[in-house]
């Protein structure tokens, strides 16, 4: 196929963007000006322009393409508004589809986030059919990506041939983290004698996995319907994240655990901040979400588009060495 791709500067547009090539598809890679791709792209052809979520912008690409990757999204926890969410998270979903039409594109994988589901216990892993729940309803990313998501579902039930699918990952950690986006979980403790964390954990995944399942979802899956994207071995505490980083790495570490109470406090203060208009990720949501343990059942992903379980530890170690060697 020849695809585009939006999203292609960051952690699992980069991934994507190698899996397509190796897979041997064209890519034309749209990128806002500035944006950097950290790879060598032979069989990528890279656009910059001022406004991605321009139809204009968009046309020229899509009416040479036939599929669309949606990687792109805001995910910076400091914004202060939905609406400094909403014109990546939503709007551009929009224009995505509404360009479909007029260029006879049919496919469209959407990446969302694992978020716009509820989370279970590890008894009873939630499926794609859970609504958001309690802190992740009220976030304003979270929100914003259950929006485009809903955007996916009425171009579909608008344009019956119009083929959505749409990803839903968990946390991903591997290498191509240019920002670092998630990686500054896995810095904020390197080799620290000892590391406070909360008590709370993420549904881990590894990144190559996530965009497997993302370019196998161009000829695979149902579309129209969601997939979580999560390793089923990898809920885990943030303590347990920095136990298994130390192990890898190879140094010692002592993790304590940050009671509630603490946490809560410093989001309320966090909050007060934010109501004085000053930018900070430190809010109640924020530190609400990192108090819960997520779990989820992969298992449609598992069935329908390949999903494979590589190690967290390989995600930690690739992390890490393509750090060293970036440079």
């Amino acid at each position: 196929m020849k695809v585009l791709l939006l999203g292609a500067t960051g952690l699992l547009g980069h991934n994507v963007l190698r899996r397509l090539l190796a897979e041997g598809h064209q890519v034309i890679a749209l990128v806002r000006k500035g944006g950097r791709i950290q790879m060598e792209h032979e069989g990528c052809k890279v656009m910059e322009c001022e406004n991605i979520n321009d139809r204009r912008v968009l046309f020229v690409p899509m009416s040479e393409c036939d599929a669309v990757i949606n990687c792109a999204g805001v995910t910076d926890m400091s914004l202060l508004s939905i609406d400094d969410y909403i014109g990546i998270n939503c709007d551009l979903v929009r224009t995505i589809i509404s360009m479909m039409e007029l260029t006879q594109i049919k496919r469209l994988v959407h990446v969302s986030t694992v978020n716009t589901i509820g989370y279970g216990t590890i008894e009873h892993p939630t499926d794609e059919s859970e609504q958001a729940v309690f802190p992740f309803s009220e976030s304003l990313y979270a929100e914003s990506k259950r929006m485009g998501e809903q955007a996916v579902m009425e171009g579909k039930d608008a344009h019956p041939d119009l083929e959505g699918i749409i990803v839903n990952p968990g946390f991903m950690i591997g290498s191509y983290d240019t920002k670092p986006s998630s990686g500054r979980l896995l810095l904020a403790g390197y080799r620290k004698p000892v590391m406070f964390a909360p008590r709370g954990g993420k549904a881990f995944v590894n990144v190559v996995d996530v965009a497997e399942v993302v370019v196998n979802a161009l000829t695979m899956g149902t579309p129209g319907r969601k997939y979580i994207v999560t390793n089923s071995k990898a809920s885990l505490t943030f303590k347990e994240l920095y136990k298994l980083q130390a192990h890898v790495c190879g140094y010692r570490q002592r993790v304590i655990q940050i009671p509630n109470w603490v946490l809560l406090a410093v989001g309320h203060v966090g909050e007060w901040l934010r109501r004085m208009g000053l930018r900070t990720q430190v809010s109640l949501n924020n530190i609400q979400q990192m108090l819960v343990r997520e779990y989820y059942d992969n298992s449609a992903a598992r069935r329908d588009l390949g999903l494979k379980e590589t190690s967290i530890e390989d995600a930690i170690r690739d992390f890490y060495e393509w750090r060293k060697n970036r440079h």
